[in-house]
């Protein structure tokens, strides 16, 4: 029997003053193949080096042949390529409804980022080792405040990864069971710290600085009533800047957290209503119906006069504020006015007697006690007891001294 001829996959086409190769890979139609550029990683055109072409053309008969193989004997239906299946996956996350325009925006930068380390490449093709290098990939990277990602931030990116090979798995264009990033035996995993609140009186004082707190042309003109609010409901950050104008009810004196377009909610407890304590009241109807009124359907929108954007990013402004008061860059983040939120509303009273961990549990959302008995137990013996939420710094005078007294006279000279 006469030996076959190897076939010859390598073709070249002039252009301009270069000839460049092609690869021809017809008789691998069935998997994907067809007449394609040999291109190099890393290179926009065609090669133009023969000894390049015949690995890359290598290469690519490998994948095709890897493709026509699980095709085979693993029930495979379609072959798909990291860049074209993410823009699928976030597609169908679209459509479905279930996910928030911030959710789908935070999955495209986190794939893309993917797409730039591994190449757009067979999803098949990818192995636990590519994932493990990504990973350390992204902890040489900056995280824009003079540091480096968090294991936190490491782990959405890598959760969006995974989240793709569970649909890929479910279409038919990888195994079943298929997931390099659930195959990862030491995933980074977020820093558990103990839960940190401000104390009334501090609470008070910076909310007074954000009071008299006078923003730059480019900042947001709202923080007085968007830090009340955060200090005065216990929401999440997602929570409290997804807001909409509607979901405060002045008569019914509460706010509510809801899913919307612009963001989801946590778990299934997180839907909920929380009461419009006097405070916040007063200072969101100024804020409602005052000159600074939202203009959309979102309460505290990152643009004015414009379409409603959600707000992605306060720190600077919270830096602001905070320096006023005595604090440090970076002291104050949003999460701990949840923390401040729970600490204060555990030395409130409820008809007269101490509220219980179970009311303070569904204002803040939680399915179960285990926060809220976390902060209970660090709690002094000194309780500021209440009947209701608030942080105004004329209760507090005598322990806030010369802070209080130095953070008003620079807001009266400005």
């Amino acid at each position: 029997m006469a030996r076959r001829k190897p076939r010859n996959r390598i073709y070249w086409r002039s252009q301009g003053r270069a000839r460049r190769a092609y690869g021809d890979f017809r008789d691998y139609s069935d998997v994907g193949g067809g007449r394609e550029a040999l291109i190099a990683p890393g290179e926009a055109r065609a090669t133009t080096d023969p000894d390049v072409a015949q690995k890359l053309v290598a290469d690519r008969v490998k994948e095709l042949e890897s493709r026509r193989r699980n095709k085979t004997l693993l029930g495979l239906e379609r072959p798909a390529r990291l860049g074209e299946f993410a823009q699928h996956h976030l597609t169908e996350k679209a459509k479905s409804g279930n996910v928030s325009e911030a959710w789908l925006a935070q999955s495209q930068y986190q794939l893309q980022a993917a797409l730039e380390f591994l190449g757009d490449r067979d999803l098949t093709s990818i192995r636990v080792y590519d994932v493990q290098r990504f990973a350390n990939h992204l902890r040489q990277l900056g995280n824009g405040r003079g540091g480096k990602l968090s294991s936190a931030t490491i782990r959405l990116y890598l959760n969006s990864l995974s989240n793709l090979y569970t649909r890929a798995a479910s279409e038919g264009c990888v195994p079943p069971g298929y997931n390099p990033v659930s195959a990862i035996m030491d995933k980074p995993v977020a820093r558990r710290r103990e839960a940190r609140w401000l104390e009334i009186h501090e609470a008070a004082l910076l909310l007074e600085s954000a009071r008299i707190y006078r923003p730059q042309a480019d900042a947001f003109p709202f923080m007085y009533p968007l830090l009340a609010t955060f200090l005065l409901t216990g929401g999440r950050k997602a929570e409290v800047l997804g807001l909409e104008v509607e979901d405060v009810s002045f008569d019914r004196r509460t706010v509510t957290f809801r899913p919307n377009k612009w963001r989801g909610l946590k778990t299934s407890t997180s839907h909920r209503s929380v009461p419009l304590w006097p405070q916040v009241e007063e200072i969101l109807r100024e804020y409602v119906f005052g000159g600074e009124a939202p203009l959309g359907s979102l309460l505290f929108p990152s643009a004015r006069g414009r379409e409603d954007l959600m707000i992605t990013d306060l720190r600077k402004s919270l830096d602001a504020i905070a320096a006023k008061a005595g604090w440090k860059a970076g002291e104050i983040r949003t999460k701990i006015f949840r923390h401040t939120y729970c600490a204060t509303r555990l030395q409130t009273l409820d008809r007269g007697a101490p509220v219980s961990e179970y009311t303070v549990a569904k204002e803040l959302g939680h399915g179960g006690r285990a926060m809220v008995e976390r902060v209970y137990g660090h709690l002094g013996q000194v309780r500021h007891r209440a009947e209701v939420v608030e942080y105004r710094v004329e209760q507090h005078r005598d322990v806030l001294g010369e802070r209080l007294t130095a953070l008003q006279a620079s807001g009266a000279t400005r």
